[in-house]
């Protein structure tokens, strides 16, 4: 089966007992809190394409390690500027080939979808890796309820532009055309790992991490995963992403996690684990799909990797 059944998991197969006990303890601190931003603290559990030695990485380094470049370019930067970001009222523009569309408040969108944990591999493009314990609904859920029609071949994402609350896209220096876009094949977005986060460790999204919900597709690299989205588009046509239109020979359509195509300037072989240091690097062999290659390879069959990247 591509997910098994929450019980069929115990949490404690695949998380030292520590952060185990310290996840039961802060899920039922901030149960009020979960509830209040739309979550349920009953939500089942999901893991997939984890491999023995993965860990959970600790809550510190996923809320304050991170690309978000509508907040800056270093990876500290969205924590220290992501509080001027306002998430209520948040509101969602849907559009094209759909029979549903119009802005929808956040909150209608979601209303009635019981989130998941799904504790998922996350890969950056840069060759460093976590693994994250994230809150979130199928997408395929999100979708459906707009209608796409036939015609819908693909979705396309945009990120908030709001320049006098994100500092980053008000900079000179900046070669990105805001606001961030990204795509997938409606395939893709159906395919049940497709998820929208909108929680991780058991609470409410963080601003920085892209509240108040973000894309998590665990077996691309993690620019695909858009955050902080205000924009749901159908279309028969392949969107241009970000980083595609920035640089194309750098970054395709796909982005799917593939060992045996590097960057082009680096290698995507291996891969190094947070947390890491200077003694102890922990880098790690990279895997297909990002260690998804049963759950997803069936998606892109007949297709040459090497020229779809």
């Amino acid at each position: 089966m591509l997910i098994r059944k929450p019980a069929d998991i115990p949490t404690s197969e695949i998380t030292p007992e520590a952060v185990y006990q310290q996840r039961r303890t802060f899920m039922g601190q901030s149960a009020a809190l979960i509830v209040g931003a739309g979550l349920s603290a009953a939500s089942s559990r999901v893991s997939a394409g984890l491999q023995e030695d993965d860990e959970i990485t600790p809550e510190q380094i996923v809320t304050q390690y991170n690309n978000f470049y509508e907040f800056g370019t270093d990876k500290s930067d969205p924590y220290a500027n992501a509080g001027a970001l306002t998430t209520d009222p948040w509101t969602v523009s849907v559009s094209g080939a759909a029979n549903k569309t119009g802005d929808f408040a956040f909150e209608d969108v979601i209303k009635g979808l019981t989130p998941e944990e799904r504790i998922y591999r996350f890969r950056c493009v840069e060759a460093w890796s976590m693994v994250v314990p994230w809150m979130g609904i199928p997408l395929k859920k999100i979708l459906q309820q707009f209608e796409p029609t036939g015609d819908a071949k693909y979705v396309a994402f945009k990120t908030l532009y709001r320049p006098e609350e994100m500092v980053g896209q008000r900079s000179f220096f900046s070669s990105i055309d805001w606001p961030y876009v990204e795509g997938l094949r409606m395939d893709e977005a159906y395919h049940p790992l497709s998820i929208m986060v909108t929680g991780l460790y058991g609470k409410e999204l963080p601003n920085q991490n892209g509240a108040p919900w973000r894309l998590m597709v665990p077996w691309k690299y993690g620019f695909k995963s858009i955050k902080s989205i205000v924009s749901i588009h159908f279309s028969e046509r392949q969107p241009v992403n970000t980083w595609q239109a920035l640089a194309a020979h750098e970054y395709g359509f796909y982005a799917n996690v593939n060992p045996a195509v590097d960057h082009p300037r680096w290698s995507q072989a291996s891969e190094r684990r947070l947390p890491s240091s200077i003694f102890n690097p922990n880098r790690r062999p990279t895997l297909p799909f990002n260690g998804y290659a049963d759950e997803v390879a069936e998606l892109y069959r007949g297709m040459d990797l090497r020229k779809n990247y």
